[in-house]
């Protein structure tokens, strides 16, 4: 079980008056001290709905005692590791001040066509020096703590619970100097009931997005949950859950969309279950029109864990059932022909495991890669599936 010291006290994880004081230091600003190694590591405090919770800080998470719960295995395993220091810095005050590479304004022509970022991923393939939009998303899933998973949690993970998680994350991130919940705009839940504080915390947020009619425009981030795409005159429009205007965007970028994320559409499109994620850069015209600039995407399961083919779901959903902890690697600005860690089991013993899924369409290069990822981290029981090979390999 977890200790923390908050001032001059200390208090186990599951103590009543825990929540009385988390409530007092959010207030006062004061980190948690988790006393899993000595010195204690810094956490911060989020607040869901009523509830406060304290979190591991940004990349923190080798750090801890692998016992603690605030664990987490090697970056490096995933394509998280080669950012860290390059395109991820940690600030004086603890917070990840994020390198990005593409524009929060935009200049010249309203009418300009947008971008599925289709080009810039391609060519970040090996970037360490800049985030793309894909690798944003990524770090806000991984910071989070939406990369995680236990049978535990199953129903008790929605939209509402994933955009507090976003928010929180990027309470602890800047880009160009200034935070990022500044500029991230996550739909809030519609609730009948709600529906005016609703509309005037969105118009709140949006603020910044808004055409001055001089000038570059300020761009914005979203991150939202795709229902539909619908035919506009000139292009398509997205629609969004919990929306109640749509996010247009051109023909041709839809086509090269569609191309680009040519498996994710697929795999969303497969099953009821499953979500398809989007963040992107957008701007409001005028007229009151969102316009998306550069987009990117990403399938999740119903446990909003995301996935990158119907294999990697089948492991993952033999891992929901389980009590322990499982943690999903992600690519950020890697390509599909570079091998990452698929699933992580930290509190697998004698050792954790690290778990890979081998593609098909995976050659020589590809199997030397993954003979050093797994040479590199010796203390990690490594388990993999070849796809070729046939079934899923007994679990660990």
């Amino acid at each position: 079980m977890r200790q923390f010291l908050i001032g001059d006290q200390t208090f186990d994880e599951d103590a009543p008056e825990l929540q009385a004081r988390l409530e007092r230091a959010y207030a006062q600003k004061l980190r948690p001290l988790c006393r899993c190694k000595n010195p204690p590591l810094p956490m911060y405090i989020a607040r869901v709905d009523d509830l406060y919770f304290i979190k591991r800080m940004p990349l923190s998470g080798p750090g801890h005692d692998p016992a603690c719960s605030s664990y987490q295995p090697p970056y490096e395993l995933s394509g998280l590791g080669s950012l860290i220091g390059n395109a991820i810095h940690i600030d004086a005050s603890g917070k990840a001040a994020l390198k990005l590479e593409f524009a929060l304004t935009k200049k010249g022509t309203r009418g300009a066509p947008a971008s599925s970022s289709e080009a810039s991923e391609s060519a970040l393939r090996n970037e360490t020096k800049k985030l793309s939009l894909r690798a944003v998303l990524h770090y806000l899933w991984e910071a989070g703590e939406l990369t995680e998973w236990r049978s535990s949690w199953s129903g008790k993970r929605g939209w509402g619970r994933v955009r507090t998680s976003l928010i929180n994350a990027a309470s602890q991130m800047t880009a160009r100097g200034e935070p990022l919940s500044d500029i991230l705009f996550v739909p809030e839940v519609f609730h009948q009931e709600d529906r005016e504080g609703i509309a005037s915390r969105r118009a709140n947020a949006l603020a910044n997005a808004l055409d001055a009619g001089h000038g570059p425009r300020k761009l914005m981030v979203t991150v939202a949950e795709v229902k539909d795409f619908a035919v506009a005159r000139g292009g398509q429009k997205i629609v969004v859950r919990h929306l109640p205007f749509p996010f247009m965007i051109q023909g041709w970028t839809w086509r090269r969309l569609s191309a680009r994320y040519e498996t994710e559409l697929e795999l969303w499109r497969s099953s009821e279950d499953f979500h398809l994620i989007m963040i992107a850069t957008f701007g409001i015209s005028a007229a009151g029109i969102a316009s998306i600039e550069e987009i990117a995407m990403m399938v999740v399961n119903e446990n909003w864990i995301p996935f990158e083919s119907i294999h990697e779901q089948h492991l993952l959903e033999r891992l929901s059932r389980l009590k322990r902890k499982s943690v999903k690697g992600l690519r950020f600005n890697l390509s599909r022909e570079q091998p990452v860690v698929s699933i992580t089991l930290p509190e697998q013993r004698p050792a954790p495991v690290a778990m890979f899924i081998v593609p098909i369409s995976a050659g020589k290069d590809y199997e030397l890669a993954l003979n050093e990822i797994i040479a590199a981290r010796p203390e990690m029981t490594p388990w993999i599936w070849r796809i070729a090979e046939g079934e899923m390999p007994p679990l660990p």
